[in-house]
């Protein structure tokens, strides 16, 4: 085992896999001379050079079409955005070009590429910088998406992403991104579509993705001191979503909190709440409680920012709701 930052994984990541195959290349704003925005392609550009490591103009509808385009045409590009604010600049080709080829062109074509960068808040940074896509990108027929929550799972899933044949959106943190972890010396690949139980309990299920849920782990401490006993499950994959490990939880504990870093309209929880009570509704003790962001843009205050996030304060509240504990 070695201990490695999350950033670091990403880029053993990406530099394994481009070993192996020579299609597969990166591109994206300062993923090259700059070693990337977050340097998580630190080393990249020395060892696979230019043709292979590719910094672009500040284009992103530009370069999402030309990643996309090769794909089609038998490479299996690694499309970097600085932030995932930022594709919606290319959600054009994302959402009507990569995600429906397959369809539209009768199998004909497939789209071998995976779109990946920062997703959520990393603190002060306004709100056209702070927004949470994941739900948006999942809506899609035709995409698939990730969201690692620790750098052990970020390698696997990356490597995942990268052999898959169909198109991946790969979500990180600007505050992960320093995140250490020990992981295998060796290859090891995490497949698509898997959740994790990160912490096994009786009481009730807590299910959470990417950064925020850490929140959730801070939160079974304290609970565990009132002798609560919280399962928590790590999504990992937003899309296609491991309903069943959900759903085997809560025939266990009988309780479920959702906790998400993005608005509650439509959310990722909204779907979640919706299969349970579908498939596992006799097996509730209480009504599911979700945990999101404020339904508002994300304040640039730091004051009213932590109002606007959840915290592990709202998933123990949440919590002794939903076990009428007051």
């Amino acid at each position: 085992m070695k201990t490695v930052q999350f950033r670091e994984a990403i880029c053993e990541a990406m530099s394994e896999e481009m070993r192996r195959d020579e299609s597969i290349y990166l591109m994206g704003e300062e993923v090259a001379e700059y070693n990337g925005a977050y340097k998580a392609s630190k080393g990249m550009l020395d060892e696979f050079g230019p043709k292979r490591v590719i910094d672009t103009p500040i284009a992103e509808l530009g370069f999402a079409g030309i990643a996309i385009g090769s794909a089609m045409n038998g490479n299996r590009p690694i499309v970097e955005y600085m932030t995932f604010n930022f594709s919606l600049v290319g959600i054009d080709q994302i959402i009507n070009n990569a995600a429906k080829i397959r369809q539209m062109s009768g199998g004909q074509f497939n789209c071998p590429i995976v779109f990946r960068g920062p997703t959520a808040s990393a603190g002060q940074l306004g709100a056209t910088h702070s927004q949470a896509f994941e739900n948006w990108f999942a809506n899609t027929p035709g995409l698939k998406v990730i969201v690692p929550s620790n750098p052990y799972d970020a390698k696997g899933l990356l490597k995942a992403a990268i052999r898959d044949d169909d198109p991946v959106i790969f979500m990180e943190s600007e505050q992960m991104y320093g995140d250490k972890m020990e992981i295998p010396e060796g290859e090891y690949i995490i497949p698509i579509g898997v959740s994790e139980i990160k912490r096994e309990g009786t009481d009730v299920t807590i299910v959470s993705f990417g950064k925020i849920i850490k929140e959730a782990y801070k939160a079974a401490e304290e609970l565990a001191k009132e002798n609560i006993s919280v399962e928590i499950i790590d999504l990992r994959t937003v899309r296609p979503m491991d309903h069943n490990a959900i759903i085997n939880s809560v025939k266990k504990t009988n309780r479920l909190v959702v906790l998400e870093e993005a608005w509650p309209f439509a959310s990722v929880a909204s779907e979640i709440t919706y299969r349970i009570q579908d498939e596992a509704f006799d097996y509730l003790d209480a009504p599911i409680k979700r945990i999101t962001t404020a339904d508002t843009p994300a304040p640039y205050s730091s004051v009213l920012f932590e109002k606007w996030i959840p915290n592990a304060n709202d998933v123990v509240k949440a919590v002794k709701e939903v076990l009428y504990i007051k």
